[in-house]
Parts: C-alpha cells; structure tokens; sequence
C-alpha cells in the first residue's frame, strides 16, 4: 500500500504552472505545496497590515482555479501551508472558488500556530506537526490548508492518515519526517542548485521536474519524479537536499524527533533513490516559534568605479559620503567594495567594480533624504566616471527574525474540518529533553600520500542555507576514500581557515556517516537573519558554494 506525494512548491514564487504539471504528469495521491519561509511571514504581515482579510499566499488561489478541478477529476487531495498568517481566510476562499466552478470540493483548515504578539513583534507561530493535517483528511477534506506547520508536516499528515500510525510510532514518523524534507524545497531535490551539475547533460537541468515520494507503511520511501520531466534524483541530489536547512543528528519535531545519522540511501533504478533505515525518537517538549517583527529602516546605493584606480576612487567617495552622513548618521553603515573588474577589460562593464554602501536605522529619515542627498549631490564632485547603479530611493523597511520555544501543551493546535467541526489536536503524550548525539567513530585516514592544491569543490559537494541568523554549510562525498579524507580533513579549524568571514563566530560540526557528510553550523553569520538583508548573500545560499571554491591540498590518488 503506497502513498504517492508530490510537491509542486518550495517557497512563493515557485514555478506557478507546477501544480498543473503535477497533476497532469504522473499518478499522484496527494500533492503539497510549500509556501512560508521566515522572509514570508514578514511578507505577509505587512500584506494584513494594510489589508486585515489577506495574509495569505495569493498564488494558492490563483493555481486553484485549475488545481481544485484537475485534483477533483484524479482523485488528488491537496495540502499546503499557503494559508500563512490566516488559513481560515483561504479556506474561505477556496470554498467560494469551487462554488464558482461547480466542484463538490471539501475544505478544511489547521489553526492555532497563531499566537499572541508582544514588543513590536508582528507575527508569532508555532510550528505545527502533522496531526490536525491528518485529522482533516480522515474527516474527508479533499484540501487542507494551514499556517506554519514544519515544511515535513505536509507529508507526515497525510502518511498519519493514510497508514493510520498513531502518535508513538517513531519510526515510521521520522521516515516521513525525512521524505518531507526531502520534498520541501521542490526542485532542490530533482537536481536544482546541485553542486555536481557539471556531470550532466546541461538539457536535463534546464527545467527540473518537481518530486515525488513514495511512501511505505513501514516508514521508507522512494523519491522520484513523474515520466518525462527534467531534472534527476540520484543519491547526490537527495544528499544534497538532506542536508539543507538542517544541523545535527537530532532533527527535532512537533511529531517526532528524527535520526538524520540513521539514514540510509540507495539507488532504487533510474531518477529513485530509497530511503530507509530511519530512526526516530520521542518528540521535544516545546515547540519552536517563529518571531515577525519590523527591525527599522533600509538603504543602500552601489557605485560603479570604473578603470584605473579603483581603490583610490573607493576610498574617496567613501570619505565624501561618510562626511555627508554626519548630521544625521544611520546607526549601522556597512560598505563593500567588490572587484568585478579587470585590467585591460574589452568592456566598460568588465573594466568596473562595485562599491555598495548599506545603511540601516530606526528613523526613516536617516536613510532616506539623508543617503540619497549625500550619493546623488556627488555626480559632479566626486572621482571620475561617478555614477551609480540606481539612484537611492526613500528607504524602506526591514524585518528581523528570531525564534522563542514554547511549551507544546500551550498550543492550541485545532483541525477545523469541511462541516466546520473544531477537533483539538493533544500534545505529545510523551516528551524528552534534546540531547546532542556524541560523535560517531571515525574511520581510519587515508595513508599519507602526495597531494595537489585543488579547489574543495573537485571532490565534495555543499548546500548551505538559513535558520534565522544562522546559517548551516553541509558538505558530503561520494565514495567511502573521499569520506576518509574529508572527515579528517574539513575540521573547524579548517572551515575557519577556508571562510574566514566565520573565524570569531561559533562553528559546530555534526558528523553524518552513512550520508558521509559534515554538517556545520555557524551562529550569528546573517545578524538578524534573512529579511534584514545584513549581508551580501542574506540567506546563505551560495556559503557552501564559496566553500567549494576555496583551495587546500587534496590527495592525488583522490583526483
């Protein structure tokens, strides 16, 4: 007895024709969609802010209008956290949608992560688990949709319903748990943002297909993706997606504490990978909440230096600027100066760096008139060949995120099913403390041997990603000589070396040996965290890229 589950969105903004393309491509049981990440909810908020019946993802809607009649006809059901900071509104919608249209489609909705905001907070949600989503398709929903759930909520639900496991089967939930996370992010699974891209066919990449999971009761899963669309799934992308957004060997859940050290990866036959082997423990007693707030205000301007000189002509409209700025100096001045030029370029554009100026500060006005009089009045006064990339505008706000953890019990996780039936969803009946994992034995290193200094990359693969201010830098092999080096080789120490932006920041590493990858996690790296834009690549996207890049001495036999 298996259960199909596709996914056809990894964040709002996805490919808006994926839904169609999954119900229309392949056999499918349920298909979810992923709409929040911490950037969002802020997103949202704002949108309530000015409008107090939104607070939705637009797009759901949208996709429904054909959706609800494809996954009527097939028999699909529906489930995706698009409600965001109002399920009950899209649910509302989505039930005047499928009046329009003629569909006999139930709606059910999840609430309660939505708890009372304090201290400027805009926004404050608990993570959810699977239960409510499940109890909503045993009452017949044919779409759920939530608020903040954990992104694997959205499989773990429907595996809840359709299998029947209860609340103590561990294993079981954590190998959903794993699916889901492997689903989530979309195309991130089937060869989107893969680190070994090179190694394929640049046709098979142009347009990735979205994945699916094929669940089993026991727990395992094959992850594949329908007939004739792009992209692959190979153990590589599966690692590689496994390994984003995560940190230790604990993955702590509302459902289900998994045991990311006991998954096992195998080849199941061309584009399907099987997981199993999972693991899983009794849940935390708390639940982690996401904090929405609005941390002030924002700037910035980016001047083209162009040609000789380039750090001369960096160092005096700096000065220009910074003298300008005095009366009314924003609280947090960052520049930047980024040498995209080079010498005898065949371009104007190639002959040209780039100096970004950002500037943030609790009053609008001291990064607004401020920063733009101050860039804008230096067009004939300043180096030669000034200009900018745009002239700056009035400022605009920015948001910061934090987490807060609260107790589980306190949450009032409720189901509200297509009869409009409230059914509250219990706590755990059973809760433990999180515990790290002590380091795993390691295998024996390579015998010494002559080296080469290559880049990382040559023969490991990284994905990084953000969790609040965080940031986590995953790196993995693909043969069991490549993993006896790296695991001695790629130390804190050495990451430290390799990126030095993380030299006085705390670095943990989490060793996964089945997956033969480390796991870091640097605290602090993205200040506030992804919505105030603290740094050049706010979300970590492209940390485990620049890893890659970075050289150091690789054994020969290796290459």
């Amino acid at each position: 007895m298996v259960l199909r589950v596709g996914n056809a969105s990894g964040f709002y903004g996805d490919r808006f024709d994926a839904v169609r393309e999954m119900l229309t491509g392949g056999e499918l049981d349920v298909l979810t969609g992923d709409y929040l990440a911490e950037l969002t909810m802020l997103i949202l908020g704002r949108d309530q802010l000015k409008d107090p019946a939104t607070g939705y993802a637009k797009t759901f809607l949208r996709q429904m209008e054909e959706g609800l009649g494809l996954a009527h006809e097939r028999g699909v059901r529906i489930v995706a956290n698009a409600g965001g900071l109002n399920p009950a509104g899209l649910a509302e919608a989505l039930r005047a949608l499928a009046v329009k249209l003629g569909l006999p489609t139930r709606i059910a909705h999840v609430e309660g992560d939505r708890l009372p905001a304090t201290d400027g907070v805009l926004a404050a949600n608990a993570y959810l688990g699977g239960a409510g989503i499940a109890a909503c398709l045993a009452a017949g929903a044919d779409v759920v949709v939530t608020g903040r759930v954990t992104d694997a909520a959205l499989v773990t639900g429907p595996a809840q319903w359709h299998f029947g496991w209860g609340p103590q089967e561990y294993d079981r939930l954590a190998g959903a748990v794993v699916a889901g996370h492997v689903l989530e992010c979309g195309a991130q699974a089937t060869g989107g943002n893969y680190a070994f891209f090179r190694d394929h066919d640049p046709e098979v990449l142009r347009r990735p297909g979205f994945p699916v999971a094929e669940l089993h009761a026991d727990g395992s899963a094959v992850i594949t993706k329908h007939p004739g669309t792009g992209g692959l799934v190979d153990v590589g992308t599966v690692t590689a997606q496994l390994l984003y957004e995560t940190a230790g060997a604990r993955y702590p859940g509302p459902d289900v504490t998994a045991r990311l050290d006991t998954v096992r990866l195998t080849p199941d036959g061309p584009d399907r990978v099987r997981i199993d082997g999972v693991r899983g423990e009794v849940p935390p007693p708390t639940l982690k909440v996401g904090l929405s707030r609005l941390g002030g205000f924002r700037n910035e301007v980016v001047f083209v230096l162009t040609g000789l000189d380039i750090e001369a002509k960096a160092r005096l409209v700096r000065d220009q600027v910074e003298d300008a700025l005095a009366k009314a100096r924003p609280t947090d001045v960052r520049w930047e100066l980024v040498r995209t030029d080079r010498p005898d370029a065949g371009t104007e554009e190639t002959a040209s760096a780039l100096l970004r100026l950002v500037v943030r500060d609790p009053r609008p006005e001291a990064v607004g008139r401020a920063l733009t009089g101050a860039a804008v009045e230096l067009a004939l006064a300043s180096y030669p060949g000034f200009h900018v990339t745009a002239t700056p505008g009035r400022g605009a706000p920015y948001g910061v995120f934090a987490t807060s953890y609260v107790p589980a019990a306190a949450v009032p996780h409720t189901a509200v099913l297509p009869d409009g039936g409230r059914v509250s969803v219990p706590p755990p009946a059973h809760i433990r403390a999180l515990e790290p994992v002590p380091e795993p034995d390691l295998p024996d290193p390579l015998p010494e041997g002559p080296a080469r200094r290559v880049p990382l990359g040559r023969v490991a693969g990284a994905r990084s990603g953000d969790k609040g201010g965080d940031a986590n830098v995953g790196v993995w092999v693909r043969t069991e000589e490549e993993w006896r080096w790296l695991v001695h080789a790629l130390t804190v120490d050495k990451l430290r070396e390799l990126l030095p932006e993380t030299a006085a920041l705390a670095v943990t590493r989490h060793v996964l040996p089945h997956l033969r990858a480390l796991n870091f996690t640097v605290a602090g790296i993205l200040g506030e965290g992804v919505a105030s834009q603290a740094r050049f690549d706010p979300q970590a996207k492209a940390l485990g890229e620049w890893l890659r890049s970075r050289e150091l001495d690789v054994p020969a036999g290796l290459l």
